[in-house]
């Protein structure tokens, strides 16, 4: 796109704009539905980080600004089986000491899928983070999960935790209303306190949830979550079964590089990348995976490649095979851009609309 920019005396910048969506929902040819589209404010971002209007092409010789775009599914829609099973499922146990442990099938591997379903408990519950585990991917405790692919985790099993908080919550309340002599749509929650609306004092989390476990003992609740049927892409059209998703995230990239002309090396001394991804439950957490991106997509571009020779692989370990390090790293400077999928609503305000994963960028 940059050649042909290039090439018709364009833009980089208009060229892509011109290209953008211009209707919002849009149906792709696979039948999958776009609820939600934050690539234009993503170009628009990294262009006015980047200075690209007062800079491109007025730098020094051997050094320029690029710039990239893209999209990635986010929470394939089906699941690898058909048995009509949830696709996510997640346990909540509630104890004597008003500890709450999570129990999910869902394998964190680094993208902070533990810390994401606790963080949906403790906003639905309003509650203390000392009060939570969370117990992960042991089969002899927690619900299957259908894995960790495909960017489904948060979108899914987040949903599923807050199913299952929004039920151990009713219960509470219920529990609550019954001590205060109310009725239960007229008790809120306030942090750890149940009261009747307008009226103080209330109860403490402790007594409600001992109130809650009278006759009891420990009480579990199921929280689940299926993708909706307009999300599972059209049947008939050939490979829309597994490519069917929940959303859409984007990104936007401009670098800074230069190259030697005598060797032709390249270096990448800065880059600028705005990533949609929904909402940003853990904004650390996704700055983090967005420069993993960028690392991945720069050894991709710059230094990495499986070769053979008389079908011996030359570099079969990581001391061979060239993966840029902190040494070829240059500034990440990471913009965030949140876009609200209108399907979210069931979710609380910090939800994402995906589990980020490094490749996005690639």
């Amino acid at each position: 796109m940059n050649e042909m920019a290039a090439e018709l005396g364009l833009d980089s910048f208009a060229v892509r704009r011109i290209n953008l969506l211009q209707k919002i929902p849009f149906v792709t040819a696979y039948a999958q539905k776009v609820m939600s589209y934050g690539l234009p404010e993503c170009l628009e971002k990294v262009m006015k980080a980047s200075g690209w209007a007062a800079r491109r092409g007025k730098m020094p010789k051997g050094r320029g600004l690029g710039l990239a775009c893209s999209h990635f599914v986010s929470g394939t829609t089906t699941p690898k089986h058909w048995t009509g099973e949830p696709h996510a499922v997640v346990n909540l146990r509630l104890d004597f000491d008003g500890g709450i442990t999570v129990l999910t099938g869902a394998a964190d591997i680094g993208q902070g899928s533990n810390t994401m379903a606790a963080q949906m408990v403790t906003e639905v519950l309003s509650v203390d983070w000392k009060r939570l585990r969370v117990i992960s991917a042991d089969s002899a405790l927690t619900p299957k999960d259908n894995g960790s692919y495909s960017s489904r985790v948060t979108f899914m099993v987040g949903n599923a935790a807050v199913d299952a908080a929004t039920q151990l919550k009713r219960i509470l309340i219920d529990a609550a209303a019954k001590k205060l002599d109310a009725r239960p749509e007229d008790v809120e929650c306030d942090g750890e306190t149940y009261r009747v609306v307008g009226q103080d004092p209330g109860l403490p989390f402790s007594e409600v949830a001992k109130a809650a476990l009278i006759d009891t003992g420990p009480i579990t609740v199921k929280g689940t979550f299926t993708s909706p049927a307009e999300f599972m892409g059209s049947k008939s059209v050939r490979g829309s079964a597994i490519g069917a998703t929940m959303g859409f995230c984007y990104a936007a990239q401009v670098v800074e590089c230069s190259i030697d002309e005598l060797t032709g090396k390249v270096t990448a001394h800065k880059v600028w990348v705005a990533a949609d991804v929904g909402r940003a439950l853990n904004p650390l957490a996704v700055e983090g995976q967005i420069q993993g991106g960028v690392w991945m997509g720069m050894g991709q571009a710059m230094s990495e490649e499986t070769r053979f020779s008389d079908g011996r692989m030359m570099h079969g370990n990581l001391l061979d095979y060239r993966v840029p390090t902190m040494a070829e790293s240059p500034d990440i400077e990471v913009i965030i851009v949140e876009s609200i999928d209108p399907k979210d609503h069931s979710a609380p305000k910090r939800r994402a609309k995906a589990c980020w994963r490094a490749s996005f960028l690639r």
